[in-house]
């Protein structure tokens, strides 16, 4: 026996446990780079700046997916507005749901046949679920699969980290002294699994005034610096607090793009890309 990089541990494996833990590819697909959407905690943004960033990739010529990780609270298909479609596939193929702007999908969501039942499965079956997602849908070749990551650092996200060779991570946060606490376990949990964290996006970061387009500041900014100070990431940029965030299906997500594109442009510098 001997030890396994792959664990957290670092602890001695066997060869049938390192075998469980080995990065398993489809044939049928090129996938260039995966960049993970993650944070450590719930409600901040993660499938909405997956999203974006996807869509700011797609702008600039690339192939694109987006794999949704998170099996029990799956987002992506309403927030692209094709949660009336239905991924099909066979014994051995799923094939995912292409957007209007060519958007490769797959999520939990596209293979249910009611959106609103709840996954009661156990953590085992939810993550051999997303490494499926991974070995068994026809992505094709893509230059980049985004993994919009659930939150926690539990089951799921160790199982991404361990059976899918991510490139780099997003972080996204909210300037809250307790999100930015339970992010840092998100952060520690990549450093452990050696992979790289690109950044951290701050969203939900102020208000714009309606009357004269200034910043408002919901919270004190000396959270969010004391935060990047201990974690030695950097701040990628920050995104307002906004309606068309949360309609990004819709044509009024543009919007932001002029806030959000060189955000993603320097995540994709951080990824030396």
């Amino acid at each position: 026996m001997s030890s396994c990089n792959s664990c957290p541990t670092k602890e001695s494996c066997s060869d049938e446990k390192k075998a469980s833990c080995a990065i398993e590819n489809n044939p049928l697909n090129s996938i260039k780079n995966v960049i993970g959407v993650m944070s450590g905690k719930g409600g901040v943004g993660k499938s909405t700046i997956s999203i974006l960033l996807a869509k700011y990739l797609i702008k600039q010529g690339y192939s694109v997916g987006i794999l949704d990780a998170d099996i029990t609270g799956p987002s992506i298909p309403r927030l692209l507005g094709i949660n009336d479609k239905k991924a099909g596939g066979t014994e051995e193929i799923i094939y995912p749901i292409e957007t209007e702007d060519h958007i490769k999908v797959m999520s939990l969501n596209l293979l249910m046949d009611d959106e609103n039942q709840p996954v009661i499965w156990r953590g085992p079956i939810i993550s051999g679920t997303v490494k499926q997602f991974w070995t068994h849908v026809l992505w094709e070749e893509l230059d980049y699969l985004i993994i919009d990551l659930p939150p926690g650092t539990g089951d799921v996200a160790l199982t991404v980290m361990q059976s899918i060779p991510i490139n780099g991570l997003v972080m996204v946060s909210v300037p809250q002294k307790l999100v930015s606490m339970i992010v840092s376990k998100a952060v520690n949990m990549a450093k452990t699994m050696n992979i790289e964290v690109l950044g951290v996006i701050e969203n939900m970061s102020y208000m714009i005034c309606p009357d004269c387009g200034g910043k408002i500041k919901l919270f004190d900014s000396e959270d969010t610096e004391d935060f990047l100070k201990q974690t030695g990431l950097e701040l990628l940029g920050e995104l307002p607090m906004t309606g068309s965030i949360s309609n990004i299906a819709n044509s009024d997500y543009r919007q932001i793009e002029d806030i959000f594109d060189p955000i993603a442009e320097k995540a994709l510098k951080a990824l030396g890309k």
